[in-house]
């Protein structure tokens, strides 16, 4: 496709609707506890787990087990690489939206 409206090149791993809002929110809030990010993202913990799982495997999340005080928690935040592939979703799906024509 010779005048760069080439929808290939969107990220599917962001794509999806639930992992696009989970990148969303990390965007802006850096780290979210996992019962934070299920509540902002919505669907059941095992969902959101897998699509957590799938971001992480990609190297876009970091997700982090600890405890708080007695309490088991798991913390999501957005890695280095997973900011840039943010970035450069939102630049490629700017590109598909945005009218040649305007140019």
């Amino acid at each position: 496709m010779t005048d760069g409206f080439d929808y290939r090149e969107i990220d599917d791993v962001i794509h999806g609707r639930v992992r696009l809002a989970v990148m969303a929110f990390l965007s802006g809030a850096g780290a979210a506890d996992f019962n934070e990010l299920k509540a902002k993202v919505g669907g059941t913990d095992g969902n959101l787990s897998v699509h957590l799982r799938k971001l992480e495997e990609a190297g876009y999340v970091k997700v982090a087990k600890g405890f708080r005080g007695r309490r088991p928690q798991t913390t999501v935040s957005l890695t280095k690489e997973g900011r840039e592939a943010w970035i450069a979703y939102i630049a490629r799906m700017e590109d598909l939206l945005r009218p040649k024509a305007a140019e």
